[in-house]
């Protein structure tokens, strides 16, 4: 059992760098701040949550695991929030969304 206990932390651990990984290329690789907030969200938020799963497997049933978790809760509720905000800030200083021009044959259909 202790064995598949660490096995499957790892797994959560290295997802979740994994994903946090990926975001940080999409941030650097994405075109305009929109795209980037959304590669960035997405991918903190779940690569966040696959990492403190990991370390509460790790941690066992105890306060560490209750304190991991409230922090897991936290993550998730501002996050999103803060990604959100920062994107009405954005709107509201005249960074509009650049429209798709591209038309179906330069998309391959």
């Amino acid at each position: 059992m202790s064995l598949l206990l660490h096995v499957s932390s790892w797994v959560l651990l290295s997802l979740g760098g994994a994903f946090v990984f990926i975001g940080g290329v999409g941030v650097l690789r994405m075109p305009n701040l929109y795209t980037r907030m959304h590669a960035a969200s997405l991918t903190d938020s779940m690569g966040a949550a696959l990492i403190i799963a990991g370390v509460m497997l790790q941690a066992g049933p105890s306060l560490a695991a209750i304190k991991l978790a409230a922090i897991l809760l936290f993550l998730l509720l501002t996050s999103p929030t803060a990604t959100n905000a920062l994107a009405s800030a954005a709107l509201l200083a005249g960074l509009r969304p650049e429209e798709d021009t591209s038309s179906p044959e330069e998309c391959g259909e």
